[in-house]
């Protein structure tokens, strides 16, 4: 048995002299262990004591610098990760698993699995139902983590030195993505909690990470898992609408985030998961509660908190089609369309959540100058200034152009409709989702056919990005 202390105590001394060689480690203490137990002991003891093991063996001290946005636009799904979950089906199903029964099997769990996420049914996952569901959704899942972590990076709030608890990890798409996003020299401490037969493959998945992602899997539900500690980050992807109470799950993790930790939650595009997302986001942080809305639904008038539909999400690049869903979409029944077991559309609802009081875009607006949305019945067929934030890609298919608008106070649906494109109105199109921008002599009116709000942008308006 190592003197785990011993070696925590040279380690702390040494690592403001030179790299920490577990060969030299070893000679100080009792009994001279063996270097590579003292290796091991380092790198169950790297994080706390903030430690970062170089490719040569020694450990320095970690680089403490925030990240930086590094640039998130995938592709592909990276090969390395492709080829992870191909030997995976491989030693379950053989070569060809994508044909024969196999092939049948895997198509009908993601059949299903499509159907229950519709139906808002529960989802049970076996070995086939998980494969299957890997085989769908690590891509997507993988993409959309990085460009919710942009959010949080280009703030400088996501740190270098990162504790990592991810609940309902399902197969590894978001920790994979995390991955990715993080710099090399990154030290992180991943926790996952994910109960079902999905924890087997996202354990074969994280094989593939860096030795300085440590990784940890709690087989618990999201219920039974007491975690200890404090997180930098805590995710919650696509696993909302599968809890019987998602709110009262939140308010428990977010007990234990750190004081400057962000909570992210992520769901598919789909009206009700969507829409249950931002449910569960207003519970949690309700207008006078400690919880804030960090991106992407800022709220910019104080005191308020939205009460419409709420059904928003953001839309991505899609990602080349991968090997293993081209060849399980191969052997589709004849009546289905193409691409019926292709997934690489990028498309999902987000919500970051701090207790710091920080938000992505520090803004508010004054009533002395704009017009308020939870007030907009009083501006019917008045031309108004106002303040919103940017809350979708156009809507429109084709016609005027529709974009759906929030400021934090609407009860019901606001869409700005851009009948007159000017050069003095492009930014309405040209900003980014979540952007806040100004509206200068904006046509207020009602859509009875949508009961919603239309904010008509035309020749005399003027939209600007604000932030």
């Amino acid at each position: 048995m190592i003197d785990r202390d011993a070696v925590r105590d040279n380690a702390k001394y040494l690592r403001n002299v030179r790299p920490i060689d577990p060969d030299e480690i070893a000679e100080y203490i009792e009994g001279s262990p063996h270097p590579a137990v003292v290796k091991q002991t380092l790198r169950e003891e790297a994080y706390d004591l903030g430690l970062f093991e170089r490719d040569d063996g020694t450990f320095v001290p970690t680089n403490e610098d925030p990240v930086t946005p590094p640039g998130w636009s995938p592709e592909a799904f990276p090969d390395d990760y492709s080829f992870a979950l191909e030997d995976l089906l491989i030693q379950r199903y053989g070569a060809n698993w994508h044909v024969g029964d196999a092939g049948d099997r895997l198509r009908q769990r993601v059949r299903q699995l499509k159907e229950d996420y519709y139906r808002g049914n529960p989802v049970e996952y076996d070995e086939d139902a998980a494969l299957g569901y890997a085989i769908y959704h690590l891509p997507d899942y993988y993409a959309a983590v990085g460009y919710v972590l942009d959010d949080i990076a280009e703030g400088g709030l996501l740190s270098r030195k990162l504790r990592v608890l991810d609940v309902g990890a399902g197969t590894g798409g978001p920790a994979l993505g995390l991955h990715e996003y993080l710099p090399d020299d990154s030290l992180v401490d991943y926790h996952a909690v994910e109960p079902s037969a999905s924890a087997d493959v996202l354990e074969h998945m994280l094989g593939e990470t860096r030795r300085n992602f440590r990784t940890t899997i709690h087989r618990e539900t999201a219920e039974a898992f007491e975690p200890t500690g404090e997180y930098d980050l805590v995710v919650f992807a696509s696993v909302l609408s599968e809890l019987d109470d998602p709110t009262a799950v939140v308010e428990k993790y977010l007990d234990v985030l750190a004081d400057d930790g962000t909570l992210v939650a992520i769901a598919p595009a789909d009206r009700n998961t969507s829409i249950g997302l931002r449910d569960v986001e207003r519970e949690v942080a309700p207008a006078d509660g400690d919880v804030t809305v960090y991106s992407p639904t800022l709220r910019l008038w104080d005191g308020y908190a939205p009460s419409d539909r709420g059904w928003s999400f953001d839309v991505k690049p899609d990602l080349a089609v991968p090997g293993f869903q081209r060849r399980l979409d191969e052997g589709r029944d004849a009546e289905e369309d193409e691409g019926t077991f292709v997934n690489v559309d990028v498309q999902y609802s987000y919500s970051i959540l701090r207790t710091d009081g920080r938000r992505r875009l520090d803004i508010r607006a004054n009533a002395t100058r704009f017009a308020k949305m939870a007030e907009m019945d009083r501006h019917v067929t008045n031309r108004i200034d106002l303040l919103a934030v940017k809350l979708s890609h156009d809507l429109s298919e084709g016609r005027n152009q529709l974009f759906k608008v929030g400021d934090g106070s609407e009860t019901v649906d606001h869409y700005a409709v851009r009948t007159k494109p000017t050069v003095l109105n492009a930014d309405l199109e040209d900003a980014d989702y979540g952007d806040v921008l100004l509206f200068e002599n904006v046509l207020a009116l009602w859509n009875d056919d949508e009961e919603a709000y239309n904010l008509v942008v035309d020749g005399e308006t003027i939209v600007d990005t604000v932030a």
